[in-house]
């Protein structure tokens, strides 16, 4: 867990259930409406507004109760006096919204990725610092508590030296994900940067928490990146990728994602040592540790909701678990991928038209196995032999 670096208020002021604001309440904002009905149910949070350019109907409320609806945020955060915003929408508009959410002292939820350049994260991690108040990234995974329990194994020597970390994460999703909103698919929409990708937006998880278990988490801690980015899909964006991170202490996290599996399976990490590893299935908790000497050992862990989190931390001084600068080093690959050439289509050969949930994707072939050894050999696509993958690889510093 991290403390804020500024924030610190009178602790008497905080009383629950504190007013929230949520923007984005459909897709995955959906999720975000339930989770503040539970803390509402806590008596911790009370659901004051809803901001979406289009109201939400009464079955969509269904259970929720009636909070006051608006499309103009701050005149939202105005009239409910929000203490606490919880942002669901368009990447490319997380800072304005932060800084708006900011400028009213409302403490801030900002799903990942917190924004879609390296500058625009800059503008809006001080932004926050100056106004005083509090913001939790959205990185979930990184509420796990194994996610320390793994830091401590490695640095007791658990499985010997660390020699790098490996992420994989194999996902199905077809045409219609690509059409979910005007900026999926997208680099770029408007002249305006979006950088949506399976790196940096569904797999996002991958890359943040194979950084967190490499113990290099803020932007200082990247040293150089190589990306490879595809896609089989007609997007923009990249929906097959690699990167290789290596960091200030030396140490390598690659992280290979694609959206065009043959079939989902559970996205992992696996932190390599000299006496052993440790593998770590981050949206189930579970970990299981294989070392020298020892026969395996699986554990599931507990999880600290992060608004949960963030409220605890407005009212009680509870240390936040993802203040902006941990995601720093998240940041940096984000900006490397923004800043690469634009992503190579994979040769038709190499993919195949498949029937999906509600519309046809496109599939790659052999790329599960491919994610799979990526993460066991730290390599990326092109060192493991495959043959759409590009043979000269972007590289930012």
């Amino acid at each position: 867990m991290n403390d804020h670096p500024t924030h610190r208020e009178d602790m008497n002021t905080a009383q629950t259930p504190l007013p929230v604001v949520l923007a984005g309440a459909r897709g995955h904002g959906r999720s975000h409406l339930l989770n503040i009905r539970r803390l509402e149910e806590r008596g911790l949070v009370r659901l004051a507004g809803v901001c979406e350019l289009r109201p939400l109907d009464a079955a969509e409320l269904d259970g929720i109760g009636a909070p006051e609806q608006s499309a103009d945020f701050e005149a939202l955060l105005a009239s409910t006096g929000a203490r606490i915003a919880v942002l669901s929408t368009p990447i490319q508009t997380h800072t304005d919204m932060t800084l708006a959410a900011a400028r009213h002292g409302a403490h801030i939820l900002l799903e990942k990725p917190p924004a879609p350049s390296y500058a625009e994260f800059r503008r809006m991690a001080d932004g926050v610092e100056a106004a005083g108040v509090a913001c939790q990234i959205g990185f979930q995974s990184l509420g796990s508590h194994a996610v320390p329990a793994i830091r401590r194994m490695v640095a007791e020597g658990a499985i010997g030296e660390l020699l790098g970390v490996g992420a994989a994460g194999a996902w199905v999703r077809d045409e219609a994900y690509f059409r979910r909103a005007p900026w999926a698919g997208h680099r770029r929409l408007g002249g305006a940067d979006v950088v949506d990708g399976a790196l940096t937006n569904p797999l996002a998880h991958a890359v943040a928490t194979a950084l967190a278990l490499s113990g290099s988490t803020r932007a200082e801690d990247v040293e150089h990146i190589e990306t490879e980015l595809l896609h089989a899909h007609a997007i923009e964006s990249d929906d097959t990728s690699a990167v290789r991170i290596v960091t200030s202490a030396g140490t390598q996290v690659t992280v290979a994602a694609t959206l065009c599996a043959e079939r989902t399976s559970e996205p992992y990490v696996i932190v390599h040592g000299t006496r052993g590893r440790i593998t770590f299935w981050y949206r189930q908790d579970r970990v299981l540790v294989q070392r020298a000497g020892h026969g395996p050992v699986e554990t599931e862990y507990a999880r600290t909701d992060l608004l949960e989190n963030l409220v605890a931390h407005v009212t009680d001084g509870d240390p936040l678990w993802v203040p902006p600068a941990t995601t720093g080093a998240f940041m940096r690959v984000v900006e490397a991928v923004r800043t690469a050439p634009d992503p190579l289509a994979i040769p038709a050969g190499h993919w195949r038209t498949e029937p999906g949930e509600s519309a046809p994707r496109r599939v790659v072939d052999g790329v599960d196995a491919l994610v799979d050894a990526s993460a066991d050999g730290l390599r990326l696509f092109s060192e493991l032999g495959a043959s759409w993958a590009p043979s000269t690889r972007a590289e930012a510093r």
